[in-house]
């Protein structure tokens, strides 16, 4: 099969040919259509996650995925060849990612159904920003009539944050730059923006002076922002960013069945728009990284003939 691989990192991927993978007990083979680029790939691909999970060269990054069932592995329940099915690659080492023509994940973990409504690209685009988003909302338990600073919500975690902040009924102040990035954020949802670029603090400090009820830390200077709570406000960053002296929670996505479930009904229904603003075939992967790294806003999908 085709694949972008890494021999070594950091590095940039290249396509080549390699090894079909099998499903072993319990998993799924599934020939992907569509995935995306997350933050992680980028990490992965840098040698940022060197020492901190275990690297099998050629490494094949991507975490997102969806596609059609093509196999299953011994024991494997709940699905059928042929189902269509999105998801976040779960496995404890990085080496058979998404980015490639087949990829094995566990069956009972990391996949979901895609439900008629919601297109392939924008499956492969949905499981790990939209976990991610999910998550930190309810780490910081964000309710009706809460006021809520995004940092970071021109990418693909921030741009689904915001829509499900919004749909809460929290009064949203999101960060962008003025430009095509304020034009972004506004066209998601109904927002407040402060320019991420200027006096930050000042700027919010000037809508809400008490200070808001949460910070979801997505980009940007943690400490500063955890300054701009009100007394008993809640910070949750998915940067492992913990400051001292306020409630802070650090958040890792967990895409289980059930989440992935609610976020693809939510997308499918249209109360949820997936984010992707660029699309690059498999064949132009080492461009898709690139782009994500100049900060593309929302998702970059990469789609596989």
């Amino acid at each position: 099969m085709r694949a972008a691989t890494l021999e070594s990192v950091p590095a940039t991927p290249a396509v080549r040919e390699i090894g079909r993978p099998r499903p072993e007990a319990g998993e799924l083979l599934v020939r992907v259509a569509a995935s995306s680029i997350n933050g992680f790939d980028a990490a992965t691909a840098a040698g940022y996650l060197q020492g901190m999970l275990e690297h099998r060269f050629p490494l094949v990054p991507g975490k997102d995925f969806a596609g059609t069932v093509e196999a299953l592995g011994e024991g494997a329940e709940g699905f059928a060849v042929g189902d269509a099915v999105f998801g976040v690659v779960m496995k404890p080492f990085l080496g058979t990612g998404s980015l490639a023509e087949y990829v094995t994940v566990p069956a009972a973990y990391g996949v979901a159904p895609i439900p008629s409504g919601l297109g392939v690209r924008e499956a492969g685009a949905l499981g790990l920003a939209g976990t991610a988003a999910l998550d930190v909302l309810d780490a910081v338990d964000l309710a009706k009539e809460d006021t809520v600073l995004i940092s970071g919500a021109t990418g693909g975690v921030g741009a689904l944050a915001v829509q499900l902040a919004a749909a809460r009924g929290a009064r949203v102040i999101a960060t962008a730059r003025p430009g095509a990035e304020i034009g972004f954020v506004t066209g998601l949802a109904d927002v407040e923006v402060a320019d991420f670029a200027g006096d930050l603090p000042a700027q919010v400090r000037a809508l809400v002076p008490e200070g808001v009820d949460a910070v979801l830390h997505l980009a940007g200077d943690g400490d500063q922002l955890a300054r701009l709570l009100r007394p008993g406000g809640r910070f949750a960053s998915t940067l492992g960013v913990t400051p001292e002296g306020v409630t802070a929670v650090s958040v890792l996505a967990d895409p289980n069945p059930r989440t992935l479930a609610h976020l693809a009904a939510e997308a499918a229904s249209g109360a949820l728009r997936v984010p992707v603003t660029a699309t690059y075939p498999l064949d132009r992967v080492g461009e898709a990284f690139a782009a994500f790294g100049a900060g593309t806003l929302g998702k970059v999908a990469i789609t596989h003939p």
